[in-house]
């Protein structure tokens, strides 16, 4: 099927009706509090699944999903994976080893929120959507980029600012090119590293 930016796939506290595999779209798994902007807590690409928790036998969704890269994904219905579940113990270690990384991965950007500076947020930020887009160049605006960061949009201008004054990304007009990825791995947070690391233990 196809991921149409912006679609929000499901909504906390739902039951899952489907599970979806990205290929080369991407999704962004993102807390809401009322009265408060949106905050991402983690990103799925072609690497990982939207319905992993399933796997523990809970078929609620805990937070909500919503597409921030356009592409394809292939979707099944939550009740066929369960059935596939229980014919193949293969399957139920491998998607409990992904929700192993996941989990990881919201609590790694719960502390980066509280810990780390917008700039080397930001950075980890590009760097992992890079590796989901497989693009050189991706569009995201300011205003969805301080939804995602959850700062004030001011915020984002300086650090992307910052960025591209140091050669490391192009941005005009919402559309993103990186130009220097080693260079902003550097820039980043060590969370990005971390995040990299967790799942080559785990699926190398």
């Amino acid at each position: 099927m196809n991921l149409e930016f912006g679609t929000v796939l499901c909504e906390p506290g739902e039951a899952y009706r489907h599970v979806y595999f990205p290929l080369n779209g991407f999704l962004s798994l993102v807390a809401t509090v009322q009265k408060h902007p949106p905050l991402e807590m983690g990103l799925i690409g072609n690497e990982g699944m939207l319905g992993a928790t399933m796997i523990l036998g809970v078929n609620t969704v805990p937070l909500q999903s919503k597409v921030q890269g356009a592409g394809d994904a292939l979707r099944l219905s939550a009740v066929q994976l369960r059935k596939e579940m229980q014919q193949s113990p293969a399957l139920q270690k491998i998607i409990g080893r992904y929700l192993f990384v996941l989990m990881a991965q919201l609590s790694q950007s719960a502390a980066c929120t509280r810990f780390h500076e917008v700039d080397a947020r930001l950075a980890r930020w590009l760097l992992e959507t890079h590796d989901r887009s497989h693009a050189e160049q991706f569009h995201l605006t300011h205003n969805f980029l301080a939804d995602m960061l959850g700062v004030r949009r001011s915020a984002v201008t300086i650090a992307a600012g910052g960025l591209q004054r140091k050669q490391l990304i192009s941005y005009s007009r919402g559309a993103i090119s990186i130009i220097n990825r080693k260079g902003l791995e550097a820039a980043s947070c060590e969370c990005y590293g971390e995040a990299k690391q967790d799942y080559a233990q785990l699926f190398s």
